[in-house]
């Protein structure tokens, strides 16, 4: 479990001779074992504003701190699940879970057995990933995270090319993982109900610049159901919220 600091966190590029702030100083902390998402209109900073705190993109203003440490670059500290799953074709299930490790260490053998059993894939141990289905695939990326025992999980929209039953599924299977690792997850996403069924707080973020919102804490206990009238009234917060974030800054002279 970590804390996660992020402190003034300023981000500009550069497009075609005008600089866009992709993030205006940002402030967010995460607790330990904390589920946070962060949903906001597309070019609000979200997937910027994760490569930061993974360390995949270190040229910006302010600071990020896992406990007490700067990020200044990629770790296993921070594992990192992308919308593609990215494995490896030419390897199997447990090589892919293993990656750059040697299934020949008993250690390391033992660690690829418990990943397979956590996210539910005993049986395709000796599977290709062209023989696996969308989610078992994203499955085995997130198991490959995990046997690092990561800090803090990020997670870059990595249902969004599910389908509904399968995605519906996959947040099951990551809240069971987020209970039983106890990982800090920062999860980034577009679907407002996959937010408000995973996470612990919602970060609305609004664009031009890329800034945070409106922070919407979640009470409501797991399991959660999408019909309850609690549930109902957390998606109108966040869609009344994102609403608010679409709408253009107000011009002021003096």
């Amino acid at each position: 479990m970590a804390t996660v600091k992020i402190n003034h966190v300023s981000k500009v590029f550069s497009s075609q001779g005008t600089d866009v702030h992709a993030l205006n100083d940002v402030n967010l902390e995460l607790e330990p074992h904390e589920f946070v998402a962060i949903i906001g209109p597309s070019g609000c900073g979200k997937s910027t504003l994760l490569k930061v705190v993974a360390g995949l993109d270190t040229n910006y203003e302010g600071t990020v701190k896992l406990d007490d440490d700067s990020v200044t670059g990629p770790s296993i500290e921070r594992g990192v699940i992308f919308q593609e799953h990215r494995l490896f074709p030419w390897l199997t299930v447990e090589k892919n879970i293993a990656a750059d490790l040697s299934l020949k260490d008993p250690k390391v053998r033992k660690a690829v057995d418990e990943m397979i059993e956590l996210v539910k894939l005993g049986g395709f141990e000796k599977s290709f990933p062209k023989q696996l289905s969308g989610g078992m695939s994203q499955r085995v990326a997130i198991a490959r995270a995990l046997i690092r025992s990561p800090k803090v999980l990020l997670l870059d929209e990595p249902f969004g090319a599910l389908d509904a039953f399968t995605r519906n599924h996959m947040q099951e299977a990551l809240l069971d993982i987020w209970r039983s690792n106890k990982t800090t997850m920062l999860l980034v996403t577009h679907d407002i109900d996959e937010a408000i069924f995973l996470a612990d707080r919602i970060v609305v973020m609004q664009s031009k610049p890329g800034r945070v919102k409106k922070i919407i804490p979640i009470s409501m206990q797991h399991p959660r159901s999408h019909t309850s009238t609690t549930f109902l009234e957390y998606r109108k917060q966040v869609m009344e919220a994102l609403s608010e974030s679409e709408q253009p800054e107000p011009a002021y002279s003096i």
